[in-house]
């Protein structure tokens, strides 16, 4: 099936605009960015992992996972430490702060998730989840 150019220019644009839509809107009702609720939620899922593999696992620069983990140690939602074995080696946990934060805001996050995919069938969802993956992948090429 081929696409117009007007058609897959308004699918760009229209991922573009939900791209710069998403992360203010997450934000304001959870009161968390979104990159900061992926890192506690990685965090969540294991009791400690190095940086470079919570890194890999949310797809941000080095430089950026340092300031979000300096910024959530300063709140107490996570803790550092060196590898005793390797000092270039940091392993990052979730405190009990942050695991109530991750909690709180799982529920915002929910409600926040249903209203953004309000009317959409199980199947439309199904599909969507198809194409957007296939989108990921076609880009992950390049």
């Amino acid at each position: 099936m081929s696409c117009s150019v007007s058609d897959q220019e308004r699918v760009l644009f229209l991922l573009r605009e939900l791209c710069n839509q998403f992360g203010p809107k997450f934000e304001r009702n959870t009161n968390m960015s979104l990159s900061r609720y992926e890192l506690l939620h990685q965090l969540f899922q294991t009791d400690e992992m190095t940086q470079s593999t919570l890194q890999k696992s949310v797809n941000i620069d080095n430089a950026a996972i340092t300031r979000h983990l300096k910024q959530l140690e300063s709140q107490g939602m996570v803790a550092r430490r060196r590898n005793p074995s390797d000092h270039r080696e940091t392993f990052v946990s979730l405190t009990s702060e942050g695991r109530e934060q991750i909690l709180g805001c799982s529920a915002e996050k929910r409600c926040f998730v249903d209203q953004m995919l309000q009317g959409f069938s199980p199947e439309e969802l199904r599909a969507l989840t198809g194409m957007l993956t296939r989108i990921q992948s076609n880009i992950s090429k390049y």
